[in-house]
């Protein structure tokens, strides 16, 4: 009866202590972690989560995700994550702050997920055709009617009127003026018969035709198109080809959900056909329908599109994005260089 006591004390002191250190102090460090932010209050990280979000989030734990891919970058002197490509810095507990449950995971049969987000090819803007004087964002002339050409250079039509509007065709261009021999300075030898000299009249060279106000665009050539340098800030990835999704995109997430062999024959990912459905085709043929061939596409006039729980897992994906920099955290992307002070002027 005298050894029940220290015996009852030390179990419960041994879980008492386990308790404290595993659940009451991390809390009381990390549990209020707040989104960190600038002096101006603007850049804030992390922002919290559309409910597709959250829905994609249980998706991904109902059909064990969770057991073949993590989300944490460990840091660089405990793991390679960081050679890997998987992320620029170690996953910090602010990262997190917006999950309920986290998905850490234990296991990795698969790449790590946590910036499988950051990946995701950059959406190209709505460029307006070439040729259109249009900027982006201004409406388009009324009616389609293409907006009147600039009258040439010395013409002065009257205001409100227009070849366009009048019928009358535009004014010829006037004539280049004609050349005349100068005479030769006195004393020099008369020029021989044949020299440029010689002749009284020699023709001037004509001078370019003014453009005519109804007269189309000038097209490039082909070879001035294949040998334009991009814009700037645009990169000269690969494209892909016609029928192909680009690599973390959310087409290539769905191709990937449906027919992982598809994408890697060597890959051992299950197939989650189940949040895909086969259908019919109506009027038209979906956008989200996801570009299947060979021995995978469907049937003629059936197309396969994927239900509300895969789009909310592939919104879940893409939005798994660890890249912001934390005060906390160091980060091995490279720093942007400051801007060079402007020197003082002579005399101060």
């Amino acid at each position: 009866m005298k050894g029940l006591a220290p015996l009852f004390l030390g179990i419960f002191g041994t879980f008492a202590f386990s308790w404290v250190g595993l659940t009451v102090i991390p809390n009381w460090q990390i549990g209020h972690l707040n989104p960190q932010s600038d002096e101006e209050g603007t850049d804030i990280y992390p922002m919290p989560q559309s409910g597709m979000f959250e829905r994609g989030a249980r998706v991904y734990a109902a059909n064990g995700c969770i057991y073949c891919h993590s989300q944490q970058v460990r840091a660089d002197y405990a793991a390679n994550d960081i050679e890997r490509k998987w992320g620029d810095r170690r996953s910090a507990p602010r990262d997190y702050i917006f999950e309920r449950p986290v998905s850490l995971g234990k296991m990795r049969m698969g790449q790590d997920l946590a910036n499988i987000g950051a990946r995701a090819p950059v959406a190209e803007e709505n460029v307006p055709p070439t040729g259109s004087a249009t900027p982006p964002g201004s409406p388009a002339p009324q009616g389609g009617a293409p907006a009147p050409a600039a009258a040439p250079s010395g013409a002065n039509p009257s205001p409100g009127l227009s070849p366009a509007k009048t019928g009358s065709p535009p004014p010829p261009a006037p004539p280049p003026p004609k050349a005349t021999a100068s005479p030769p300075p006195a004393g020099s030898p008369p020029a021989a018969a044949g020299s440029p000299t010689a002749s009284p009249a020699s023709p001037a060279p004509k001078a370019p035709a003014a453009p005519s106000p109804n007269a189309p665009p000038a097209s490039p050539s082909p070879s001035a198109v294949a040998n334009a340098s991009p814009a700037a800030g645009s990169s000269p990835g690969p494209v892909p080809t016609s029928g192909e999704s680009a690599i973390y995109s959310a087409a290539w997430h769905h191709l990937h959900l449906y027919s992982p062999r598809s994408i890697n024959v060597d890959s051992n990912m299950p197939s989650y056909r189940f949040l895909y459905q086969t259908r019919r085709i109506t009027d038209a043929p979906s956008a989200d329908a996801l570009k299947l061939s060979g021995s995978e596409a469907p049937p003629e006039g059936w197309e396969i599109v994927p239900t509300y729980e895969a789009k909310c897992l592939v919104a879940y994906l893409m939005s798994l994005n660890q890249s912001h920099p934390l005060k906390e955290v160091r980060s091995t992307a490279p720093a942007a260089s400051p801007a060079p002070s402007p020197s003082p002027a002579p005399g101060k």
